[in-house]
């Protein structure tokens, strides 16, 4: 059972993160982001919220098992925790950074950070639990593409 709270407690941190992270976004997709100049393989705005939605899910699954090798490692355990902490809290920043100052630029600089924050979790949790790292590669991809579109918006938006 105790199991299985931490996969949810996870689950459900990432989940929280992903939402208050999304008022920001939310007050500014249809005013300033439907101005600014985007590329032509921006997704649709429909597309973010249920791909987000499954990430945090995979990646609260994927530090839930992680949390749940704890009594075997605690010390890899405790390192790699720490890189996950680290990059979710990098995720919800890029928000604020984007949508609530409206600043591409520093966003795609705090994004290339964050891409290494989650590289660096996913050779993390790959010490512990393979499984665990690979529900993170959908994410590492996820974000490589942001990473290109918000270099992009930049670009486009001088």
């Amino acid at each position: 059972m105790q199991k299985i709270v931490r996969i949810v407690t996870v689950i459900a941190a990432c989940l929280a993160v992903g939402y208050l992270s999304s008022i920001v976004t939310r007050e500014n997709i249809p005013t300033w982001y439907a101005i600014i100049k985007k590329p032509s393989f921006n997704p649709p705005d429909w597309i973010f919220a249920p791909v987000w939605t499954l990430l945090y899910i995979m990646m609260g699954y994927a530090a839930g098992r992680i949390w749940n090798r704890v009594d075997e490692d605690r010390d890899k355990v405790k390192s790699a925790f720490i890189y996950f902490l680290v990059q979710l809290l990098l995720n919800a920043l890029w928000s604020f950074l984007f949508f609530g100052l409206q600043n591409p630029m520093l966003a795609f600089f705090e994004i290339l950070l964050l891409w290494a924050m989650i590289y660096e979790t996913y050779c993390q949790f790959r010490k512990i639990d393979t499984v665990a790292a690979y529900l993170l590669l959908p994410y590492l991809a996820w974000v490589s593409f942001a990473t290109l579109l918000t270099g992009s918006i930049w670009y486009l938006n001088p």
